[in-house]
């Protein structure tokens, strides 16, 4: 009770969320498996933007060899996300894609909003919590509106580096994601990042490249576990900071 009292407002608020957190991470392991979409393929870090800086990101990724409505089509997603505070930023998406003979189309656009538990608690592990929802044309989903719920957990130890989100999204369906990489060198860290669940799972050998703190690169060829997922996904984040 004396360390809440000790605590700001802002921390107090954070405090809660990391409980929330907690209990959405228990909730989220009895849940039943659901695929990653290919319109952002990402495992998400705990780390937010800073507060007044800005993050431009382009997601691009296409499917050659494919077994749902994804097959031969390629899906580019803008993201731009603004740090408001030291432990909060928000985050706006528009999805689109292009494949068969339609042209590009657009698909839909999500908001982002996400909470952290600020850097000065020295917590021994990063933690986050995002919210996504937003509007998806019928064409694409059943879902015309979807929601997610990601809880964020990463930590570096050395040059390895773990981040797990147990995300859960729209009809309370369960979509894990789990990233673990090692430094090759300051500039360049080899990974897998793996995708759930059930009955689409994806396993994605990676690269980043760390050639400067305004930039951000991401690769991977992604390749189906099981016999309903897409057997092949090529995917790459190429991200930059703009700062106030």
């Amino acid at each position: 009770m004396v360390v809440v009292c000790m605590m700001t407002s802002s921390h107090r608020m954070v405090c809660r969320i990391v409980i929330v957190i907690t209990a959405a991470c228990v909730v989220l392991l009895a849940l039943p498996l659901c695929a990653q979409d290919n319109y952002e393929i990402q495992v998400y870090g705990a780390e937010t933007v800073a507060k007044g800086a800005t993050m431009v990101e382009l997601h691009s990724n296409y499917t050659p060899d494919g077994l749902t409505l994804d097959d031969h089509r390629a899906h580019e997603t803008l993201e731009i996300t603004h740090g408001i505070s030291d432990w909060f930023e928000t985050g706006f998406y528009i999805f689109t894609d292009a494949g068969g003979g339609d042209g590009w189309q657009f698909v839909g656009s999500h908001i982002r909003p996400r909470v952290r538990v600020p850097a000065d608690w020295n917590w021994p592990v990063g933690i986050s919590l995002s919210t996504e929802f937003g509007y998806i044309r019928r064409k694409f989903s059943a879902d015309t509106w979807t929601w997610e719920l990601r809880p964020i957990v990463d930590k570096q130890v050395g040059r390895w580096y773990v981040s797990f989100n147990p995300a859960m999204e729209t009809r309370f369906v369960f979509s894990p994601a789990l990233n673990v990489k090692y430094d090759v060198t300051p500039k360049i860290a080899a990974g897998v990042e793996y995708y759930g669940g059930g009955g689409q799972e994806q396993l994605f050998p990676s690269i980043d490249l760390n050639v400067s703190p305004d930039w951000e690169f991401n690769a991977g060829v992604g390749f189906g576990l099981t016999n309903s997922t897409d057997r092949l996904i090529i995917k790459m984040i190429i991200g930059r900071r703009f700062h106030r």
